[in-house]
Parts: C-alpha cells; structure tokens; sequence
C-alpha cells in the first residue's frame, strides 16, 4: 500500500544527496557511502531533533533551536504539514507558525543543518495525518495506495514545496541548511537492535525517529521513557554503524489538533533528560574520528557483555563501545588489561579504547523537577461573564438520517447540532413517576452532549481505542411534540491506518426506550442540522466578535455550551519603584539605587483548567486548543489539567481569554500559572566517571581538560538565576527524587554545610566527591552494604560500601544578590 510513497521518496532523496556543486577546490552539498553522509566535503555524526514549526509559535523557534543546540544537535528535523499549508485545494497558507522558509532559515541561521519530511502522509501525532480534508473528497481516491487520484495530487504538492525551497536557496547544494529530504528508515525505540540495515550497502544508517516518550491521549495515565534507556539506544546505534539519530520529539507542542499530552512547556529543559544526553552526544563527539573512519570489530566479554570497537590502522584512534545487556545483573569484565565495571543494560564509552568517558546508566548531569506557581497579577482577581449558546430545538429536516460528521464539519470547527422531533401521546408514557423514557444514542465517536425539550440530559464519548460510544439517559417526555436536540463533536480527524478516507463518525442509531408501546426507533425520523455554533461564526473569542452578544455574571455553574471570557490584567509597571540592593564584593558593601518597570518574568505560562469539563481556550483570539477535564485516567486524574500560553500571545495589559464549555461547569477556580524546574538536584557516588567535558580532543589527541578527574556534583541554576536556598544535602546513602530526597541509614552532619559554601549565591557549582570534604578520618557509613533491588538511582557496586551527596536545591531570581525595599 506505500509502493507510490516509497517510490517518490526515493527519488526525492536521490535528489538532494547527490546534489553537489564545486566551488574552486570546496564542494557544496551531500553525497554519502556506507558510512555517513559527506556535507559539504566532511564526513558529520549527525545528532537530530524534530522540531516542528507548526507546534510553536515563530518567537519561540530560536529559543527551541538555540537549546537543542546547546544540548549538542546539529539537525533539525522537521515535517511538511500538508493540511497546514493547503486548507483548501490549491489555497495555500504560509504565513505565522505555517513560515516554513522563515523556519528552515532560523536554523541555517544557527549554524545548524535541516531534514525535511515531505510526507506528504505524515502521521506525527497530528491531524489527518496532515493530509487535508478536501482530499477525502476527490472520486475514487484512496490514500497512501497506488491510486492515481492521491499520486496525481501528492505530485503537485510536494513539487510545489521543492520548488519553494529551491527558490529560497535552502538546500545544502546552494548553500542552505537543508541536508536530507524525507526517507524511509528505521522509526521506533531501540533500532540498534531492530534495524537490520539500508537496503544497499552503500547506504549509511539513519534513525529517523528515536521516541524519547510515550505520547498520551485524553484518558492516559502518565509515562514516559528514561532517559538511561534512551541513552542506552543511542550509543548502541552509534557503535553499530550509525551515523545519524533523531529525537522524536525534541520541542512538545503548546497547541494540538488530536489532544495530546505535551509534558514538555516552552521549551524548558527537563533533567536530566537533556543533561544525559547532550553528555552522550559529546561522548560520540570524542569518537568522531574512529567512528568515521576506522575499522569495526566485535569481541565478546561474557555470556552478556560485548565490547564494539572502532580503529583506524596506522594510527592511534581506537573508540569501544562495552555493552552489558544484562537487564538485572552488573557485571565487571577485562577489556585490553584493564577491568571496568558495567551496571545492568548499560554501555561505557571510552574515546581512546581505556578511559571510561561516560555510561548510559549512570547520569552525572543535574536533575530538575517542574514548578507551577501562581500568577500575583492574575489570583484572586480572574472577573468572569458568559454568554450560553441558544440549543436549537426544530432545524429544517434536510436529511431523513443523522448526516457523517467528518462531512459536515469538513475539518473547520469541531461541532454540529443535530435535531429531530417525536409526537408522544400520552397513552405512550407510564404512569409510575419512577418509571422514565430512556434516551439511546448510538455514535460512531467522538463526542456527545444530549438535550430533550432544551434540557441537558447527558454527555457520553468514545477513546483514542475505542472511538464508537453509546449514550443512554433518563428523559422526561411530555404528552405531544418533543424535541431531540444532539450536539456531536470532533477531536480530530483520524491520524493513522488504512482507508482513512473511509472513517466516519457521528450518531448513527437513535431511539427511545421504555415506552408502553415499545422501543421507537428515531435513526430515520428526519434530522435536521447546524455546522458549527453561533459563537465560533461570530467568533466571540475576539473582541470584535465578543461586542456581538450580550455577556452576562457568571454566579455559580453555567448551563451546556456557553462561553465565558475574562480580562486578564498583565500590567506593567509605569511607576518607577525605589530599590536599595547590597552586594557583597571583596567584603565591601555597595549601595545601589536601581530604576525599572516590573514584569512578571519570562517563564512560560500555562492556565489550570479545574472546575471546567470539555472545551477549548483562545488568548486574544488566537486558540491554545482543547482541554478535557473529565476524560479520567485509571489513576482517577485528568490526563491534563494545565495548558500553555504562549508568551507571544500576551500583551503587557488587557488581554482577553474566552472558553467554550461543553458541559456544566464554572470556571471560578481556574488558574493562570507561571512554569519553572528551578528546583534543581544532583546526586552522584564515588564510582560514577567523572563528567565528560574533563576530556577533550586537541590536535587530534584525547586529553584530560583537568590534572585530577574526579566525579562530582554539579550544579546550574537556569536563565542566570542564582542558588539562594540549599532545601536538602546527604553524603550518606539518601534515597528519593529530585525534590523527595530523605536522609538514608547513615549521613554526613556537614552535607548542608558543605553544600551551602559551595553553592550559596552562585548560578553554577560543583561539589567534589570527596570523603574528607565531609566526614575528615571519619567514615559515617562503615557498615553500608549495596543490596540488590534498592532504588534505580543508587548505583549498585558488587557489595562494596559507598556514599554519595544528594542535593536538592532551589533557585529563585536574584540581582544584585538581594534587594531592600526604601
């Protein structure tokens, strides 16, 4: 079935790899053999992060880019959104966060290259597939197939974004950042083990997508992958031939059409997620030469252990990679004379063939833990109103069947109203008061709220599994004409599978229970529709919009299907504020008179949706997407309950937040909220490997950037931030998280003091690993014995006694070191 998608990308990427033009003796643009791709003239390990322009707005790409830069990529990858850019067949949109050209440049601009996926069937967890609504209905189409329909319009599409791209001068060959166009490799967690090769040996090996989390839909409990097992399958790719990975995803969206889960705000940087890994990438880094241009060989250690290494003859560049596969067990092995000790499932990398560098089981880099505060302009002062949609009773019948919704909607609003009416005589209702009509809707997904005579009766919806539902309430009928009014919802149109085209979804079986005369069947009564509600046409979420209906208090829950807005008051300061800070500087005082307008900071900023049920927000009429608060995951949680803001959709005053509430609901204790990991920890032990930047590569030699290369604790605070509070400290045997830590069987008395002098009013710190730092002669843990089956992040010896300093520290803004009020 992907016979034709396979085909044009072949093509496409034979297109831009074997693209070079010379310029005097230095070529420009890609080619490749078995090893690598060769950019430009040099051999490149390529290190990728999907970055998505669609899923961020255009003031937050460099900020992405500049981190995932920092993190150690040098590619960005991205998809080609079809729907995004074609809403409507042969109207195209690439203006806002839809500027591919302006986004392809950012990351030329950042020294960094770029792979474009043109699908044009994408999947990536989005809409459609980002295929656009208005292929569903061409005759005869069936998408992802060898049908002409779909080649003759993904032809014109995808050569219609070559050509832009050619225009724009963005492919490596003129110049640009653009490396790779789409390719079909190898997608999933751990394809070192699973990837059996290109299908030429002249081919490099490429990882197109290495899932660094479990994506969740509306009803999924929290999860996510570790970081050490994601280190784990990078290095085992790299040592077995690799050349590029790419990190699916490396930014998370703050808007998405399919309702998923994006943990990951504003491109925050989680520990030690990002810490781990930009260590690893430098760790590849100080194999680069062996890697590119030696020689692989194999040899085996143990019944589980492995050592993969690299050497170029003639020279002294040797690289090994030593794998333990063991999942449970540690094991110590030789390896060239020399005895290394490897943690369960883990690998060592040693540049030089003799010094462990780095293990992906053992993190050295720091840990962080998010933070949601409340917003000081914003609590306790959210002003609410709302305006209730009229529930339409009697639309004219223009169909004897409920119609498909995926038709009446056409992927442009997610609602459609659905009416038929029922002529009861009395004759037909029981006599007993306990005794009610029951109401049956039977809908092909996703959603539901049911109303009869213009009361709320109920609201019912399928899954991400199971997208079919059925809804059953009590109803109150009346003698003579009752009116059945259905409000069907979308979240999204199907992203994935065969025969998408073919879906469908809506009620499509309708009747009332319970009746003396028996069950009435109400599926080809006549119906009636409305596409879209009255405020999404007038587009109340603006304020043009929302100066088109009368807004009314809100006092306690609002009906179904109302909107509600509030004024959020972000003011900047006009006032000038008289400071006094001190600042001790070589154990002078300093006084400081200090002028400024007083933000609340750059964190991000999201909006907690509690007390609201199923709806969508929009910040100065731009929408933030869905939020679904009574979709409970097994733990008896909303799969999410805070939304992200971006900050470019603020302004300094004034700025207009409306919801559309589905359900019965009151919106009095949302919150807006400020999002920080400033709560940042360490923990090492006395056998990690010091960290990886205590080597480098000078003059083609691997030396030691210092004279003794110990592990220790280090410490960053983010955005210039300093450490003002050292919360816990153990040298001992602690145990817990970042931010849950508890002291052990056996401590230090001067963990905190230790930490304290070390760290104290520093945006950065290290903290040796050093016995007589903390204890003198003295051993507080002689009796400390490693059992099997203690907690992950205490590193298992073989038996042997150890302690390591756990620190959980808190970093909170600070200028001048402190500020007095006059």
């Amino acid at each position: 079935m992907v016979k034709c998608h396979f085909l044009l990308t072949a093509t496409l990427v034979s297109l831009v790899l074997s693209s070079v033009i010379a310029h005097g003796d230095k070529k420009e643009g890609v080619t490749y053999d078995g090893r690598s791709l060769i950019i430009n003239g040099k051999r490149e390990l390529l290190f990728s992060g999907s970055i998505h322009y669609p899923r961020s707005t255009p003031e937050m790409w460099p900020e992405l880019i500049q981190k995932a830069k920092r993190g150690g990529l040098n590619v960005i990858q991205t998809y080609v959104f079809w729907n995004i850019h074609e809403p409507e067949q042969g109207k195209f949109n690439f203006e806002g966060s839809y500027d591919l050209v302006k986004f392809i440049k950012t990351i030329g601009e950042n020294g960094m290259f770029a792979t474009i996926r043109l699908g044009p069937f994408i999947q990536a967890e989005w809409n459609h597939g980002g295929l656009p609504y208005w292929l569903r209905e061409i005759p005869d189409i069936i998408f992802r197939s060898d049908n002409a329909p779909f080649k003759i319009q993904m032809e014109k599409f995808v050569t219609m974004i070559i050509n832009k791209m050619k225009e724009e001068k963005l492919f490596a060959s003129q110049g640009g950042p653009i490396v790779l166009a789409q390719i079909n490799t190898c997608n999933g967690r751990h394809c070192g083990d699973t990837f059996t090769g290109p299908n030429s040996p002249d081919k490099p090996h490429l990882w197109t997508e290495n899932w660094t989390a479990q994506f969740r839909v509306f009803g999924d409990p929290p999860s996510q992958r570790s970081v050490e097992d994601t280190a784990f399958s990078v290095a085992r790719w790299f040592s077995k031939n690799g050349s590029l990975v790419n990190y699916y995803m490396k930014q998370r969206s703050f808007k998405e059409l399919t309702g998923l889960l994006f943990p990951l705000l504003a491109g925050l940087q989680r520990e030690p997620k990002w810490g781990h890994l930009k260590d690893l990438h430098r760790a590849l880094n100080l194999c680069k030469k062996a890697l590119l241009w030696g020689t692989p060989n194999v040899q085996r250690l143990s019944a589980d252990v492995e050592a993969r290494f690299y050497e170029q003859t003639g020279t002294n560049d040797c690289a090994a990679f030593l794998a333990n596969n063991n999942t449970k067990e540690p094991e110590t092995v030789t390896f060239r004379g020399e005895k290394y000790y490897l943690p369960a499932k883990s690998i060592s990398i040693l540049p030089d063939c003799k010094t462990v560098v780095y293990n992906t089981m053992t993190v050295v880099s720091q840990h962080n833990s998010r933070n949601f505060v409340k917003s000081r302009k914003t609590d306790g002062k959210l002003q609410w109103e709302m305006f209730s949609e009229t529930i339409p009773s009697n639309l004219p019948v223009d169909s004897r069947i409920p119609r498909e919704l995926y038709n009446l909607t056409k992927d442009k609003t997610d609602y459609t109203w659905f009416t038929t009416t029922i002529n009861v005589d009395r004759n037909d209702l029981s006599a007993r008061k306990d005794i009610n009509p029951v109401l049956r809707v039977a809908s092909l997904g996703h959603a539901m709220v049911a109303f009869v005579n213009g009361e709320f009766i109920g609201s019912a919806h399928g899954s991400q599994i199971e997208k079919s539902f059925v809804l059953q309430r009590s109803v109150k009928l009346k003698p003579g004409i009752n009116f059945v009014t259905l409000l069907g919802s979308l979240v999204g149109l199907p992203d994935s599978g065969a025969y998408m085209e073919h879906r469908y979804a809506g009620p499509r079986g309708v009747s009332i229970l319970g009746l003396n005369t028996g069950t009435l069947d109400l599926s080809s009564n006549g119906w009636g529709h409305q596409v879209a509600l009255s405020g999404e046409t007038a587009e109340v979420f603006t304020k043009e919009g929302g100066a088109k209906v009368t807004w009314s208090k809100v006092n306690k829950d609002g009906p179904p299907v109302t909107w509600y807005k509030v004024m959020l008051e972000y003011h900047f300061s006009q006032t000038p504020i008289k400071l006094v800070s001190w600042c001790s500087y070589k154990h002078h005082i300093f006084l400081l008179q200090t002028l400024f307008d007083a933000p609340e900071g750059k964190s991000p900023v999201s909006v907690r949706m509690t007390g609201m049920k199923k709806g969508m927000v929009w910040i100065n009429g731009r929408s933030i997407g869905r939020y679904w608060m009574t979709f409970i995951s097994p733990l008896g949680e909303p799969t999410q309950s805070e939304y992200h803001i971006p900050r470019s959709y603020l302004k300094p005053t004034d700025n207009l937040m409306v919801i559309l509430e589905e359900e019965e609901a009151s919106p009095e204790k949302i919150e807006i909220l400020t999002v920080n990991r400033d709560t940042i920890c360490s923990y090492v032990n006395e056998f990690h490997p010091p960290n990886v930047r205590s080597w480098e590569r000078k003059n083609n030699k691997f030396t030691p950037v210092a004279d003794d290369e110990k592990p220790a604790a280090r410490l960053k605070c983010p955005n210039q931030k300093k450490i003002v509070a050292v919360q816990f400290a153990s040298f001992g045997d602690p145990s817990g998280t970042c931010g849950n830590f508890a002291v052990g069987t056996c401590d230090s008395p001067m963990s905190k003091k230790v930490a304290e002098q070390h760290c104290l009013g520093k945006n950065s710190c290290v903290i040796p690993m050093d016995k007589g730092l903390f204890n003198g002669n003295k051993d507080n843990c002689p009796n400390f014995e490693q059992k099997s089956g203690r907690s992950s992040e205490v590193q298992r010896q073989e038996s042997q006694a150890f302690c390591k300093p756990g620190l959980n520290i808190i970093c909170l803004e600070q200028f001048y070191c402190g500020f007095k009020d006059m």
